[in-house]
């Protein structure tokens, strides 16, 4: 089966890049950053870190902010250098576990720290927090950074600890989106989920819960109601929007995937606007009252509506007003010497599309973190040359009767070229003038799943008919691989 349909770019916004801008700004011919590499003004630290000074501070507990932490000590660069300043209790991890497996029931092996420390999701070493002691890495927990001045380098955190910092790397990602207070935003039941603790507020709810209303229909939307299916909750999803993941499913696409949520249960309410969330007799989130004056009752709210970059302490530094975080080069500097920004927070060069963009997703984390630091600690100067990737996993639980893996390389611009029949598989190509520009596909296989960055990268001359008339993703795959090839 093959459609043929119009499709949004992933410039006009995904939830996993900018939720607060329609449109993303092409980069300047004119860049405001220095061509030469910014002259850091080391300070050595001690090996006890008995003094005020670090030779590298990395702000951020997220993967960022382990990753990078890799790369400094596979370049020799840590023990005694580097210190980490965190707002969470825990040493980095995987986030993206945190609306995955950690959310699993407690009968069907949910993940738990430290089996999800940074960098065991690309198949590193778990780095718990022994790994950084071992390291030679200081590690300050739960102690955020509240202002910085830039001309002295230094960082006060909310503790009132003073660091003087050589070169300074901010990882801090993002914060979610929040529900006014006036309207139930911050009602005892209502949930946000951006690290362990909110994670674990929420599996309380849930071991309680039997109506369950997720907001937004978009990642963490979509992977949060599939963890309640396993629960066996009643679960309802509401969101503004005509169908799932609008800024990347095509509505074909989306259809398959809100069917499958359909026969595990699942209720949609598209197109709806939320007035309030309503407090029973006990204070408790008990309804929520949608813009038509319907009431749908529940116990357990979740809100997913997008994130905005953490810039907090650091907007002395030059943002970006379009795409939101703090303005980088390809190298990750900013507009300050020797501070660098990287992950989520990072506004950055997507070379490949000749555009300004800030991706909220893990590879890109991992990515940016690795290449900013070998920018930093070596003579590299090649430019970050990323390739848009996407991502879900959903029903991986135990006794799932269907588990979902779908990826996505490239840009989702032009017209759409859909294949198969969801049984398990699926793909969708994007053909703009001609050319291949993007590629989703469900439950490929590991030869099928490596081959998708490759077109996406080189995006070849593809011709449409054959992919429509490929009777199968096998062989639209095929078709594809052969364009590649010529």
């Amino acid at each position: 089966m093959a459609t043929v349909s119009n499709s949004l770019s992933l410039k006009h916004g995904i939830s996993l890049w900018c939720p607060q801008s329609p449109y993303l700004n092409r980069i300047s011919q004119r860049s405001s950053f220095p061509s030469r590499i910014f002259r850091r003004n080391y300070v050595v630290a001690s090996s006890s870190f008995d003094n005020e000074n670090r030779e590298f501070v990395i702000v951020g507990g997220g993967n960022a902010a382990g990753y990078a932490a890799r790369t400094f000590v596979e370049h020799g660069m840590a023990n005694g250098k580097l210190c980490i300043v965190s707002k969470e209790a825990h040493a980095p991890y995987e986030r993206p576990a945190l609306t995955k497996a950690y959310l699993f029931p407690l009968d069907k092996k949910p993940a738990r720290l430290p089996g999800f420390h940074t960098c065991v999701g690309s198949g590193g070493e778990r780095q718990t927090p022994d790994w950084y002691k071992e390291q030679g890495i200081e590690m300050l927990y739960e102690d955020p950074v509240k202002s910085i001045d830039v001309e002295k380098q230094t960082l006060t955190t909310n503790s009132g600890k003073l660091l003087k910092y050589g070169s300074l790397v901010i990882a801090t990602g993002c914060t979610a989106s929040r529900f006014p207070e006036k309207i139930g935003g911050s009602l005892p039941g209502v949930h946000y989920i951006r690290d362990v603790a909110d994670a674990n507020s929420l599996i309380s709810s849930l071991e309680k819960a039997q109506k369950v209303v997720v907001v937004g229909g978009g990642y963490i939307g979509m992977e949060v109601a599939a963890a309640a299916v396993g629960w066996k909750l009643d679960t309802t999803i509401i969101f503004p929007e005509n169908h799932l993941l609008p800024r990347l499913f095509t509505p074909s696409l989306a259809g398959k995937y809100e069917e499958l949520y359909k026969e595990n249960g699942v209720k949609f309410i598209k197109g709806a606007s939320i007035k309030e969330l309503e407090a029973g007799s006990d204070g408790h989130v008990a309804s929520v009252k949608l813009g038509d004056g319907t009431t749908i009752e529940a116990d357990t709210i979740v809100i997913g509506i997008g994130a905005k970059p953490a810039v907090g302490p650091f907007e002395s530094l030059q943002l970006n007003n379009t795409v939101g975080g703090i303005q980088v080069d390809g190298l990750f500097r900013t507009n300050a010497p020797g501070i660098f920004a990287i992950g989520d927070v990072a506004a950055f060069p997507l070379k490949m599309y000749d555009r300004i963009s800030r991706v909220e997703h893990v590879d890109h984390a991992r990515r940016s973190a690795q290449h900013c630091i070998k920018a930093l600690l070596t003579a590299q100067t090649d430019t970050y040359d990323y390739l848009p990737h996407f991502y879900s996993r959903v029903f991986e639980y135990e006794g799932s009767p269907r588990k979902v893996w779908w990826q996505f390389y490239g840009d989702n611009v032009g017209e759409t070229v859909e294949i198969g029949n969801f049984d398990p598989k699926i793909a969708t190509f994007w053909i703009d003038s001609g050319k291949l520009k993007g590629v989703l596909l469900e439950s490929g296989s590991p030869e099928e799943v490596e081959l998708l960055p490759k077109l996406a990268r080189s995006q070849p001359s593809v011709d449409k008919a054959k992919l429509q008339n490929a009777s199968s993703v096998e062989e639209a795959l095929q078709v594809a691989r052969a364009a590649l090839q010529g």
